[in-house]
């Protein structure tokens, strides 16, 4: 026997309540515990019923379905977001998913979506409406090329990374160049260049980054 996935639905709309908990319901294993009709009752009932799922609406009114899901995160109340939305807007699910959001559905396919969008964030994993998945794909493409682009310590030269290991053990620009034996002005083209592969900006940022990678210097 499978375990309970208990629910708490809140939206604005009667007929979309009604209708999500008739649908839900038809599945054995599915509890709707609470039925809401705004973000203030919502935070309630999670605070009550400690929810497996919650399903906010985003226009909700009093409080929204993003200042919901930002009260839970706060509040560390242990329910899964699923949003509902009109709005086929990416900068809106992007927001979503950093809020902690795992599913995020289109209130013109929920009837269709979220039976199975809830047994799938019940499981901590992602599900997003079909005519949004391009969104999901735009998101992880992103992801992917900001890891590829961060600059890291294996992007300088090793006499950058002897000046940046000096750096790190706070010696002045003129002790750098005397220990290393070269010019002052070669050591502050070093600095130079050692912030701009690093995207540093300032003598503070490039001293706590030297810091904090002390250990992989030699």
């Amino acid at each position: 026997m499978s375990k309970e996935i208990t629910i708490i639905i809140a939206d604005d709309h009667p007929i979309v309540r009604k209708g999500l908990r008739e649908t839900i319901e038809e599945e054995s294993d599915y509890l709707v515990l609470a039925e809401v009709k705004n973000g203030q009752e919502a935070i309630a009932a999670i605070e009550k019923f400690r929810p497996t799922v919650t399903i906010l609406d985003v226009d909700m009114p009093v409080k929204n379905g993003f200042e919901v899901a930002r009260e839970i995160k706060a509040k560390k109340l242990a329910t899964e977001i699923i949003f509902l939305t009109m709005h086929h807007d990416e900068d809106l699910f992007n927001e979503a998913i950093d809020l902690g959001a795992k599913g995020f559905v289109l209130k013109d396919s929920a009837l269709t979506d979220i039976v199975e969008c809830i047994k799938v964030v019940a499981a901590r994993e992602h599900y997003t409406s079909h005519a949004l998945t391009s969104y999901l794909i735009n998101r992880s493409r992103r992801a992917i090329q900001l890891t590829e682009k961060q600059p890291t310590i294996n992007d300088l030269t090793a006499a950058e990374r002897r000046v940046l290991k000096l750096i790190a053990e706070n010696l002045t620009s003129k002790e750098i160049g005397e220990q290393l034996f070269i010019s002052l002005r070669t050591v502050e083209k070093h600095r130079a260049n050692i912030c701009e592969k690093l995207h540093l900006h300032g003598s503070h940022s490039l001293f706590k980054f030297a810091l904090q990678h002390k250990s992989e210097l030699f």
